[in-house]
């Protein structure tokens, strides 16, 4: 089995939308990706960190869907990272009531001595030193190194994030963030001017509107699947970041042509985590039910037309 190397932040979240709210609970852009990864036949490693406030039970629900969590840091004494935020009603905007960054403030990532050779490297949203830190630990050179962040680190920290983003080969981030990295209102522009930059691949996602994939002038459009009910956008993104990814370690083809394969199970996967709080979706997700949809996929973007 091939290796994905997954680094992102492994938290507790508080969420509130206008079908409810929760008390704390597992979130992290890390979290997501590695549940969303486990769906594919790949060996993977979470690096992130945690302060023994973490219930052993979370961390059990990763080693229970075989990520190796040997790169989370436990900190004595310390509390680990937490989000709070409240999404309006069209749940497409949301406003991050507290960032308690706790031991993330002072994380420095240890990559498992097993994957510093992994041939796939998920950089999820983290400050970008972080991020380099990891690719500088790595032994052999990836095939691919996906890189997600967020306008945060462009207003606080862009040359650092533009410097992480020389040494991938795709870029994921959402069309209001990818306007403001590129300075471009037109997403076309924008992939342009992000390409120069250095990912040979830019992914825009644009929530319910679905994703756009981006190589050179080639462009790929991937529908986001119409739900009757959506509860909760938390970790979508990163969902689909773990979709896209473990896809592309199981198959082992890192070509254009595959990355439209991992855009649509990326966005499959997507589409389940927002129909419950957080991670529950996800956790009780069965294999049958994500080829049933797979299959809805399929009928709602093939069609033939006589020209």
């Amino acid at each position: 089995m091939n290796k994905l190397l997954i680094v992102g932040t492994v938290a507790f979240d508080a969420i509130e939308t206008p079908f409810g709210k929760t008390d704390k609970i597992l979130g992290g852009a890390a979290t997501y990706i590695g549940i969303s990864a486990s769906f594919f036949n790949v060996k993977s490693a979470v690096v992130s960190v945690v302060g023994d406030d973490f219930p052993q039970e979370y961390l059990d629900l990763l080693t229970d869907r075989n990520i190796d969590i040997s790169g989370i840091e436990v900190v004595k004494g310390g509390k680990t990272f937490f989000w709070s935020g409240l999404y309006h009603n069209d749940l497409n905007s949301r406003d991050t009531l507290a960032t308690e960054l706790n031991v993330l403030a002072d994380f420095q990532p240890k990559v498992p001595q097993d994957y510093k050779n992994a041939e796939i490297v998920m950089l999820g949203n983290l400050h970008p030193l972080v991020q380099s830190s990891v690719l500088d630990q790595m032994e052999t050179k990836p095939k691919l190194v996906v890189l997600d962040t967020m306008n945060f680190w462009m207003d606080c920290a862009l040359p650092e994030l533009l410097d992480i983003i020389k040494r991938v080969d795709v870029i994921t981030i959402n069309d209001e963030e990818a306007r403001q990295l590129s300075g471009e209102y037109s997403l076309v522009k924008a992939a342009a001017k992000i390409h120069e930059m250095g990912p040979k691949y830019v992914v825009i996602k644009k929530g319910e509107h679905g994703a756009l994939l981006f190589h050179g002038k080639e462009i790929f459009f991937a529908p986001a699947l119409p739900l009757e009910e959506v509860f909760d956008p938390t970790g979508a993104g990163d969902t689909f970041a773990g979709g896209f990814s473990g896809y592309i370690t199981q198959s082992e083809n890192v070509s254009f042509e595959n990355m439209k394969n991992a855009i649509i199970y990326g966005s499959n996967l997507a589409s389940f985590c927002v129909e419950k709080f957080g991670t529950e979706r996800m956790i009780g997700l069965e294999e049958d039910e994500v080829v049933s949809r797979l299959k809805q996929f399929k009928s709602l973007t093939q069609f033939d037309i006589e020209l």
